[in-house]
């Protein structure tokens, strides 16, 4: 389990460091059926790019540390559920967007319990 939680920590946080850098690069064209959403929509896009490469970069640390960072991984774990909830709230109040961002919301629904069971597990390991 403890392997697990660091491999799946690290693949989270390389995944966010090269979504937050395609954000950055591309703006709004990152973003599926985002259109000509214009220069302010772009100059946020790319702001937060730069947000979620800093999140992705603790991941990375997270997984470093010996044994994983538990606390820091169910804090990321939380922030990343907390965004599964406003695409939820999006999704009520503008109903469905582009498929790509429902799939989206379904991982971000469904990682961070399997985080929260790897830390737990990770910390009773360490406890022993």
């Amino acid at each position: 389990m403890s392997k697990l939680l660091k491999i799946l920590t690290l693949v989270m946080g390389y995944a966010c460091v090269a979504i937050g850098f395609a954000h950055i690069l591309l703006g709004n064209d990152s973003v599926p059926d985002m259109g000509d959403a214009g220069v302010t929509a772009d100059s946020q896009s790319r702001f937060f790019g730069a947000i979620f490469v800093g999140y992705g970069l603790a991941w990375v640390w997270a997984a470093r540390q010996t044994p994983v960072a538990v606390t820091a991984v169910r804090w990321l774990a939380g922030i990343f559920l907390l965004g599964a909830v406003g695409r939820a709230v999006s999704l009520a109040v503008h109903g469905w967007p582009h498929w790509f961002q429902i799939v989206l919301t379904v991982i971000e629904f469904v990682l961070p319990p399997v985080f929260f069971w790897l830390a737990a597990a990770e910390e009773k390991r360490v406890a022993r």
